[in-house]
């Protein structure tokens, strides 16, 4: 997609600008340390597969964490912190094999994503070690120059088996949350409409990224706690109506778009790229 014009450019320096600045909670380190809130109600593409130039009127960008930000736009680095990522999966068996959530001895996996473990967050000393080990992507985000970062697979308690349970996943998103706010990152809660204020008011996060939140019913669940601050996705393969339906729904997010399930590139034919 051809770059943001000039024109396109000015007008997102000036939402940048206008994005809320808020002061980190005191997580041991400088209490002033100040984060960055998305500005409310702009676009932001979805682009975990692979980046690529942001169509004009587009705001800010999620990327993989491997990836880089988008110059001049807000850039929210994506960390799987709660399962493993496919490449690193012989890494957590080989170094820190007790902090991989076990069945009978068995490695538990997420059942949609077979190549990434579950990580175990029952026990504070392993989360602990694994917000310790963490820390380096969420420092490797901050020196890319992202604004933010996701944390996903928040709600991997789900899948658990009845293992693991959200107060694990609480007490592990607020290590998380200040380790990003040290490192003067904001912070985004990822999906798991069910904690309610929980996201909020007990891990700290700051605004969410939301999945398919119109296709669940959701989106007022996260709205009543992070107002303009919700970021939907709804994918083309299983959207109720037609996309001008889902954005003229009221309890739609006004940042939301409409991608293929795949997150593909431009240069895909099966890219589909829509906003609100």
């Amino acid at each position: 997609m051809p770059r943001t014009s000039s024109a396109a450019a000015a007008a997102v320096a000036a939402l940048l600008l206008a994005g809320c600045a808020a002061p980190a909670p005191d997580a041991g380190g400088d209490s002033s340390q100040r984060v960055v809130l998305p500005p409310a109600g702009v676009v932001i593409d979805y682009q975990l597969s692979e980046g690529y130039d942001p169509a004009p009127g587009v705001a800010g960008v999620v990327r993989d964490s491997a990836d880089v930000p988008a110059s001049g736009l807000y850039s929210i680095c994506y960390i799987n912190g709660f399962q493993s990522q496919p490449a690193d999966r012989e890494r957590w068996l080989a170094d820190n094999p007790d902090l991989v959530l076990l069945d009978g001895g068995q490695p538990v996996i997420d059942a949609d994503w077979p190549d990434e473990l579950i990580l175990d967050t029952s026990d504070a000393g392993k989360r602990d070690r694994i917000a310790a080990i963490m820390a380096d992507d969420f420092s490797a985000c901050a020196e890319k120059g992202f604004d933010a970062v996701e944390i996903d697979n928040l709600d991997s308690y789900g899948r658990s088996g009845g293992r693991l349970d959200q107060d694990g996943a609480i007490a592990l998103a607020s290590l998380y949350t200040a380790t990003a706010h040290a490192a003067g990152l904001a912070i985004a809660q990822k999906n798991s409409a069910e904690l309610g204020k929980r996201g909020r008011e007990q891990a700290g996060f700051d605004f969410a990224v939301a999945e398919e939140c119109r296709r669940f019913d959701e989106c007022a669940l996260y709205t009543s706690v992070y107002g303009d601050l919700v970021f939907d996705i709804e994918y083309t393969d299983d959207l109720r109506g037609t996309f001008a339906e889902v954005c003229a729904d009221p309890q739609v997010p006004a940042s939301t778009i409409l991608r293929d399930r795949d997150l593909t590139t431009p240069s895909s034919p099966d890219f589909v790229f829509e906003a609100c």
